[in-house]
């Protein structure tokens, strides 16, 4: 066996109403908390004004900044910061989907280091242990930031989508209660179910991957298979909603210690050069080529996940077992109805030409057990536009 370090900092707080703890857990690391959220409009406003009030109730002095939007920019991180700064804020606490925990988390930097969040993104440094305590309370199934390193954020005036990437800003504490996401729309559900697949499917290819994280996301992807399907049929069954809750945390797992792939640095360019495209979109779209790209490259692994979805694959070959995990995989993109190409999304030919020429802006196409070039890449995508 080849070396490896699985490092998992982040107390998890796991369960059916485990989110009524937030003012015991918050009081360890200080009284003066920044509550980080989307706007009050949203679905998930009661669970907004729960917290608050839970809070409040035992004493913690709350600033609420609600201005959190989807694919959060550097100008909403800093309007964040801004606000801790001024209120003195000892600890942060995001509340919602990915993109409230990562602004959370950029916060917390921004409003304890000189300059911008930006400043502190992964091709830098990173930032210091002055990062302020961060706490996250997951209202989605599917991106795993209440468990990892990865605030991902966007410089509009750059189109470009990045990442703080750094140990400083693991969360000290993630509070996962699947009743909160029982009132997540059923668009939404499968959006972030399709990430918490990808996350762990690609976290289990990566060619930094270990025996650890390979158990962990073939767990998470069993799961997925069967329970995304019934939470996306009803939305109130909690046996579902509590397992995709748990394939959503073993995702953070896995991708914090082994990386994503092709599809997610791809997905974040989409994201930065489209921002209307969600990540669970840019994915959806991306990954029948993504697929038929990488499945000669690490065979067993493919036909693994194959007979997950198909058990009669099992007297197969792992050569047929693996290609035909492609198809798999797209009869449960259409399963979810997530079968899309760029042209559904509003994606021009033009974007994609952009998105290629920065596929290789971050690294992650680097985890990938079959390296992609510029022109790879923007072959792969352009035979995304259209999905018949």
């Amino acid at each position: 066996m080849k070396k490896f370090v699985y490092y998992a900092p982040t107390e998890i707080v796991f369960g059916c109403g485990c989110i009524s703890e937030v003012a015991e857990i918050a009081k360890r690391y200080g009284t003066k908390a920044l509550l980080v959220t989307g706007n009050m409009g949203s679905s998930q406003a009661p669970t907004f004004q729960k917290v608050k009030k839970l809070l409040n109730d035992s004493g913690i002095n709350v600033a609420h900044f609600d201005g959190v939007i989807p694919n959060p920019t550097t100008d909403v991180v800093t309007a964040g910061a801004d606000m801790a700064k001024e209120f003195k804020a000892e600890i942060v606490i995001g509340v919602g989907g990915g993109s409230a925990m990562d602004t959370a988390k950029a916060i917390a930097v921004e409003a304890t280091h000189p300059g911008s969040a930006w400043d502190y993104n992964c091709h830098t440094d990173g930032p210091t242990e002055a990062t302020l305590p961060i706490i996250e309370i997951s209202t989605t199934a599917g991106t795993g930031s209440q468990l990892t390193q990865c605030a991902v954020i966007t410089k509009t005036s750059d189109k470009d989508k990045s990442a703080i990437w750094h140990k400083n800003i693991f969360p000290k504490v993630a509070i996962v209660d699947p009743e909160v996401t029982a009132s997540m729309p059923k668009t939404v559900t499968a959006h972030t179910g399709f990430d918490a697949f990808c996350h762990n499917f690609e976290a289990y290819l990566s060619v930094n991957t270990s025996p650890i994280v390979e158990t962990l996301a073939l767990d998470a992807i069993r799961t997925i298979a069967e329970y995304l399907p019934k939470a996306l049929e009803d939305g109130g069954d909690m046996e579902a909603r509590s397992k995709m809750a748990y394939a959503d945390s073993l995702g953070g797992y896995t991708n914090s210690n082994a990386g994503v792939t092709l599809p997610h640095g791809l997905g974040m360019q989409v994201g930065g050069h489209c921002p209307h495209v969600t990540h669970g979109q840019a994915l959806a779209a991306i990954y029948p080529e993504f697929t038929r790209f990488t499945w000669k490259s690490t065979v067993e692994k493919f036909a693994a996940v194959g007979r997950i979805f198909n058990q009669d694959l099992e007297k197969e070959t792992d050569e047929i077992a693996a290609e035909k995990c492609c198809e798999e995989i797209d009869h449960f993109l259409k399963k979810i109805d997530m079968w899309i190409g760029f042209k559904d999304l509003n994606v021009t030919m033009e974007d994609i030409r952009e998105i290629a020429d920065c596929g290789q802006v971050l690294g992650d196409y680097l985890n990938n057990p079959r390296v992609a070039t510029i022109d790879e890449m923007y072959e792969l995508l352009t035979a995304c536009y259209e999905r018949k």
